[in-house]
């Protein structure tokens, strides 16, 4: 049977104790992170969220008291009481912040026993996330799991903070929305009360925040949960926080500004350390033109170069009908790399493939020639072009691809990221911004055969574009604006569309008919009509700034309860099969699944 606490009350946490302590009586709660028997004492490091302190369970102090620490075990849940002593000489751990002392137990209460882990409770055990996703309770014992989401709590304190501080109001907005189309599948919820009906969990509160600057609220955020129904990654989840901001009477710098104050806010409090503004701006045109993506990681070089214009009469023909077609030729100099094995470099077109590209050319810069299968294809004149653009020198490893522009810039710009990776030119302790800015408007789909909006349908088209809409929508750019950290995009938001005609012409431009959209958005229509005020806004992945503010690399380390790549919780085992009576309330039939 365990001991209740009784009147045992904890004085201090596991990290708290040190030499101005000696001599102190205290009572420590917490875990047994480990045990050890030397000649007859026991060893204790008892664990907290805080950190471990060593007790010591010695038969000379209380012979009852070590002779009932033998039933001790790993996560074990104890009370102490004991007086605080200095750890003999040579036993002192420099990297423990309560190295220099121990405490000596006087009483000892087993408050809780505990079957075998499955694994051991510490950062550098090597389990399978499915076992860790499991036993995730066990999991978030670990230090470096307690330690990111303190941060984020951390983070999301100083968010409210600095918002508050600067005149914003903290409103929530509803979680059951009506279905919209655009953007990603939504996850749908049937009403009890109207059968055959649904709502929608929201995937962002964009149309909610609009409406509350037409209320005239001026400056509204929230720290809020949003639900995409998608396929996952490392840096996405089924459901996530994001910071959701929006401001009136305001153009992009002010929001851009607003959002550099708040990360810069955020680094300093959190984490101690201070970032220069503004930060470094990029447009859409030029981030995809010498990074190969929207998102580019710019604590390394490696820009990409278009050599279309040379090859576009070579007598290569892979290079120059790619040109002819409307496509693109793109090289990346992977500076000194000569060395790369013929192996190597066919696992990166493997690598390339995965981005549709299909193949990858190269050239190696040996001293008296270039070698490769297609040097052979090019005039003097070619080269001495491509060595110019390229500055390709002695030892250098030059890649080529070839394709339309969606399909080059994203197989190379990966490519890239995958190189500095791999040639370890990232400086790990950056952080590295920039805000990517001018966005096309919208993009064609193939699939569904009309123009699709790139970021949601009320971004608002830059003024100077705006005669475009009608007759070339896809080359309209618009007022969207990222903010990259390191490779990835941590916010995004635009100036928003505030008045009808314009919002309407959007919406034609995107292939809505006037029913379409008058159904899934009338209300919205009738609210710009009311006296919109100018307005925009952006919203932060609250996930995954955390993420790389804690230096992990996927966005499970800084969930409590994340879910995995098939959006199942392995705790609870969820999603599950549910009762035909609660079925039947909700006018639901579930149809068999043919394997």
């Amino acid at each position: 049977m365990s001991d209740n606490l009784g009147n045992m009350r904890r004085t201090h946490h596991c990290c708290e104790l040190g030499k101005d302590d000696i001599g102190k009586e205290v009572v420590l709660m917490g875990w047994v992170q480990r045990r050890r028997d030397h000649g007859g004492v026991i060893f204790i490091d008892l664990r907290d969220r805080n950190g471990i302190t060593q007790v010591v369970f010695n038969p000379a102090v209380n012979e009852a008291v070590h002779a009932k620490a033998h039933a001790l075990r790993s996560e074990f849940v104890i009370g102490v009481i004991g007086k605080v002593g200095s750890r003999p000489e040579g036993m002192i751990n420099p990297n423990l912040a309560t190295g220099e002392i121990e405490v000596l137990v006087t009483e000892l209460k087993i408050l809780n026993h505990a079957v075998t882990p499955p694994f051991l409770i510490e950062d550098s055990v090597e389990v399978s996330e499915t076992i860790r996703l499991q036993n995730r309770h066990l999991d978030l014992r670990r230090p470096h799991l307690q330690k990111s989401l303190i941060l984020r709590h951390k983070a999301g304190a100083a968010v409210r903070q600095y918002l508050n501080e600067n005149g914003f109001i903290d409103v929530e907005t509803p979680f059951l929305t009506r279905s919209t189309p655009e953007g990603a599948r939504d996850y749908l919820v049937p009403s009890r009360v109207n059968p055959g009906q649904f709502y929608a969990l929201p995937q962002s509160p964009q149309i909610f925040k609009q409406l509350l600057m037409v209320s005239g609220f001026d400056r509204y955020y929230q720290i809020v949960r949003c639900f995409r129904d998608e396929d996952l990654r490392a840096d996405r989840q089924p459901e996530f926080t994001q910071i959701d901001i929006e401001m009136s009477f305001v153009g992009e710098d002010d929001i851009m500004g607003l959002g550099e104050g708040m990360v810069m806010s955020l680094f300093k409090d959190v984490l101690g350390k201070t970032l220069e503004a503004p930060f470094p701006r990029l447009t859409y045109e030029d981030a995809v033109g010498r990074y190969g993506l929207d998102k580019p990681d710019t604590r390394f070089d490696l820009e990409l170069k278009d050599i279309s214009d040379i090859v576009e009469n070579s007598g290569f023909k892979v290079f120059s009908s790619v040109v002819k077609k409307g496509g693109m030729v793109k090289a990346l100099n992977a500076k000194g790399c000569i060395d790369f094995s013929r192996k190597e470099i066919d696992n990166l077109t493997e690598f390339v493939a995965i981005y549709k590209a299909k193949g990858l050319a190269w050239i190696k810069v040996r001293e008296n020639e270039w070698q490769s299968p297609i040097t052979k294809f090019f005039s003097d004149e070619e080269k001495e072009k491509m060595k110019a653009r390229l500055d390709m020198e002695l030892g250098d490893l030059v890649f080529f691809v070839a394709d339309q522009p969606k399909v080059t810039n994203e197989a190379l710009g990966h490519l890239r990221n995958h190189i500095g990776e791999k040639l370890g030119l990232i400086d790990k302790d950056a952080f590295n911004f920039v805000w990517v800015t001018h966005f096309p408007l919208m993009e064609y789909d193939e699939v569904e055969n009309r123009n699709q909006a790139l970021h949601h349908p009320f971004t608002a088209p830059l003024e100077e574009d705006y005669t475009r809409l009608e007759s070339d929508p896809v080359s309209v750019r618009s007022r969207a604006y990222d903010l990259v950290l390191n490779g990835f995009e941590i916010g995004g938001g635009s100036i928003r569309i505030h008045r009808k005609e314009v919002q309407e012409k959007v919406f034609k431009a995107l292939g809505l008919a006037p029913e379409t959209y008058q159904e899934k958005f009338g209300f919205l229509i009738s609210a710009l009509e009311s006296g919109a005020p100018p307005h925009g806004g952006i919203a932060f992945g609250f996930d995954r700034l955390v993420m790389l503010m804690c230096g992990q690399s996927s966005i499970r380390d800084v969930i409590a309860f994340p879910k995995t790549q098939r959006a199942a919780c392995l705790l609870t085992s969820a999603p599950s099969e549910t009762s035909k009576d609660q079925l039947d309330e909700l006018n639901l039939r579930v149809k068999p699944i043919v394997t």
